[in-house]
Order: C-alpha cells, then structure tokens, then sequence
C-alpha cells in the first residue's frame, strides 16, 4: 500500500479504537480505571498489526511514528486543559483530573514513537517491547486488582498475582503478534524460535514492573524489555 494512504488508514483506525473507548467510558457503560487498561492493551496490537500496510520502504517508519506522535501530542493538550475533552479524561485517567494524563498515557505514547522509529520492522526487539508494556503492563493492574493474591515484600502495592499476570500477559500477546509477523514473512521462520527469548524478556518484565516505582512503569518495563531482547534476540 502507498505510506501515506497506509498513515491515515493507521490513524483512523487508531483514533476510532480511542473515541469508542472514550465513548463508552463517558456513557458510564465501562468505568474510567477498565477503559483506560483497554486502551493501554488493545491500542498497541492495533498499532502495530497496521503496520503490515506499509510498504517497506525508508519513509515508511516515520510516517507510521506519526500516528502515535499525533495521538500523544493530544494527549499533553488534554492534559494541560488547551483542549476540553471530558469524554477523553474520563477514560484515560483513575480521578477524573486531566494532569493525570500527562504521566502514565504520555510516557505510554512516547514509548510507542521511539520503538517505532528505532526498531520498526527491522528486529523484534520494538514489537516485543512494545507488546510487553500493552500486554503485561496494562493485565497487571487488572489482575492485581481482581485477584486476591500475597503482596510482594519489595513492593507493597504490587502482588504476586500482578507480576504473574505481566508475564504471562506480556509473554502470550508478544506471541501472538510474533506469530503473524513470522506467518506474512516480515521475520524469519520459525516462530518456534522466539518462544525462548519471549519467555526471557517477559520473565525480566515482570521483575522490573514489580519494583515500587509509580507512574513510570511504560518507561522501564519498555525500557528492560529492550536491554533483554538485544541479550536474547
């Protein structure tokens, strides 16, 4: 498909996946602390299975970097109060207040331009990383949630049950996009071999998430997820 047609393709489909989540949060037909964890899962799979439009071509990365550029520069104007969208606000942040998105779905849009541009459809390594951060990430405050399991020693506010569900999340969603990139060519035959390295970069996932930090998790998860892909991969 030609990059450009191939962008706005990328970006409608994007944009409608936010604007339905945003939708049903704003209508109370999900709650604020659901949409935002389905956006934070199912927006990245989306993303990158779009980038089977693009040809491969050298302008082909920016252009689908600008996708996530564009959403997240919505994001900070949300944030900061220049644009009003309360339906955006209600899905994207835990108490209703604007800033909040000026953390945790700011950092999760830069992560998803950097990978973009850095790793394309050149290595693994970015879709892993970015797979890690939506699957595992995003299950992880599901699960810890919902499930009653023993907290970490380590890390008061994060449980067993949650460190579990980064890898086992992170781990079976980077499969499964691995899977289709394997299956259309884009990475060598065959997908047998992944499964070593995938277990690798989601075991250390789930170690770095479940450190005490807050706020930043799509930054070091990503971050750990890249430094393990290139030891592994």
């Amino acid at each position: 498909m030609n990059p450009y047609l191939a962008t706005l393709f990328t970006l409608l489909i994007a944009v409608s996946f936010l604007r339905l989540m945003d939708f049903f949060a704003h209508r109370g037909v999900i709650g604020s602390k659901l949409s935002r964890k389905i956006i934070h899962i199912g927006t990245g799979p989306i993303f990158v299975l779009c980038w089977l439009m693009f040809p491969d071509v050298t302008i082909s990365r920016y252009l689908a970097a600008l996708v996530p550029l564009l959403i997240t520069i919505q994001f900070v104007l949300v944030g900061m109060g220049i644009i009003k969208d309360e339906a955006a606000v209600n899905a994207m942040t835990r108490t209703g207040n604007p800033k909040e998105i000026l953390r945790g779905p700011l950092y999760y849009g830069i992560m998803f331009v950097v990978m973009t541009v850095l790793y394309w459809k050149d290595s693994p390594i970015g879709i892993t990383a970015l797979m890690m951060m939506c699957g595992g990430d995003g299950l992880a405050d599901i699960v810890g949630r919902r499930v009653r399991s023993p907290k970490l020693f380590w890390s008061r506010e994060k449980s067993v049950g949650g460190s579990l569900s980064v890898f086992a999340g992170g781990a079976l969603m980077t499969a499964f996009i691995l899977f289709v990139f394997v299956g259309v060519g884009v990475f060598a035959a065959p997908f047998r071999g992944y499964l070593a390295p995938i277990f690798w970069v989601a075991l250390g996932g789930a170690l770095v998430e479940s450190l005490p930090f807050k706020d930043i998790d799509n930054v070091t998860l990503t971050a750990a997820a890249v430094l393990i892909g290139h030891l592994v991969f």
